[in-house]
């Protein structure tokens, strides 16, 4: 387990990966030991919009949610150094993908589909999947995203367990990348 008594982000954590995948769960866990404010990106759109993701979605379409995802997160990108939980699709977008990764530290939690699939499947409010085939929706974007999420900088794999091992690996992860970049940890 990381010594977080003395790891020091230099830059924003920035959580990417599937719906379902853990990042804001175990975003607000990382937060919450390093002391760092939390941000979920999503929420931060739904206060932007005055109306939730869905009915962005619904009323707008996912073109116009893209946009406005875009332009919320290049805002939460000049904060001081926080923990950011970005929506699936967000690092999927070229602009956003850039700037993360230029100027941010990113962690994809990676997920097995099944493993995915038993976290999502009751829940109504993932635009994306709701289809007639939502199973068969998910495998598709996790063949489409997966490749891309392996640009982040960090790769964990989010288990199907306690989120606190999850945490643990993402914090030794980060401070063996700081390590390795001649950061102090």
């Amino acid at each position: 387990m990381t010594d977080i008594r003395t790891l020091k982000l230099p830059k924003t954590l920035v959580m990417v990966g599937m719906m379902g995948a853990g990042k804001t769960a175990i975003g607000r866990r990382i937060a919450a030991r390093l002391g760092l404010s939390f941000v979920d990106a999503d929420d931060a759109i739904a206060d932007a919009a005055g109306c939730s993701i869905e009915d962005i979605f619904e009323r707008h379409g996912e073109a116009a949610f893209r946009d406005g995802e875009r332009r919320v997160i290049e805002r939460l990108l000049t904060a001081p150094v926080h923990i950011l939980a970005t929506g699936g699709g967000a690092f999927i977008d070229s602009q956003t993908r850039t700037r993360i990764l230029r100027d941010c530290l990113s962690v994809w939690l990676r997920v097995e589909t099944d493993v995915l699939w038993r976290r999502v499947k009751r829940r109504t409010d993932r635009p994306l999947l709701q289809t007639e085939a939502p199973y068969e929706t998910l495998v598709k974007l996790v063949e489409k995203r997966y490749p891309i999420y392996a640009e982040a900088d960090i790769t964990v794999d989010s288990i199907d367990g306690p989120a606190e091992d999850t945490v643990d690996s993402v914090l030794s992860a980060v401070a063996a990348h700081l390590r390795e970049e001649g950061k102090t940890v």
